[in-house]
């Protein structure tokens, strides 16, 4: 997610150590990045366990019969789709999981709002305005395209996976500038970073701004088609 950079950056910010000591500065990054680390540490297993148990579960399955959270909603409680452990409560905590992404992503959207207008744009609003004015811009689009199109499930699973895509291609206009200025001895000074994180950073940029290109032209392809 591009917000999360920002998020991620300003847990440095939230610390409280001195700014003109430069060991303290050495363990408050050191910390951040242990911080980071382990955060994307958990949310990469968690990840790679969903994808492994959804490729046991579905394998060999018509993607069509379970292209929909509907269709995989109604295809675990079916024994036939997914064999002896299909369940109503499987179900229910597949909906649940779905929830608490949902939430997550809220959160940190709104937090990253919050970071991006008071360290950004200086823009000093009570902490309830600041969230508020955050969740209007980020829901009124998903409203307004509701009420145009309709409230059918099928719509609203497109607009999710656009939005996704939407959130690819933005990913590299906050790599790009987070790179060029940690990459800037004038502007870190000795927390510059190394040559391989350098070249390792710009290579996944580069790799990302290409496959992003792929993903747009075959989105256009299939909006048109």
């Amino acid at each position: 997610m591009p917000h999360n950079l920002y998020l991620h950056s300003s847990i440095v910010q939230s610390r409280q150590y001195d700014r003109s000591d430069e060991r303290a500065l050495k363990e408050a990054s050191r910390y951040a990045t242990i911080d980071s680390n382990v955060q994307l540490g958990f949310s990469f297993i968690i990840n790679c366990l969903l994808l492994i148990l959804g490729a046991a579960l579905f394998f060999g399955k018509n993607p069509d019969d379970i292209g929909r959270f509907a269709q995989l909603y109604d295809a675990l409680q079916d024994s036939t789709m997914v064999g002896a452990i299909a369940s109503s409560t499987l179900s229910t905590l597949f909906a649940v999981a779905l929830l608490a992404s949902g939430q997550n992503a809220t959160i940190t959207g709104t937090l990253t709002g919050q970071i991006v207008m008071e360290g950004f744009i200086n823009f000093r609003l009570p902490l309830w305005q600041r969230r508020m004015i955050t969740r209007l811009i980020a829901i009124m689009p998903v409203v307004a395209c509701i009420y145009w199109w309709g409230d059918k499930g099928d719509v609203v699973e497109k607009l999710l996976v656009y939005t996704q895509v939407f959130l690819s291609i933005a990913l590299p206009i906050s790599m790009v500038p987070l790179l060029y200025l940690t990459s800037s001895k004038k502007r870190m000074g000795k927390f510059v970073n190394c040559t391989p994180f350098i070249v390792l950073g710009w290579l996944a940029t580069a790799i990302l701004i290409v496959l992003n290109i792929q993903l747009i032209v075959e989105t256009v392809r299939m909006l048109f088609n």
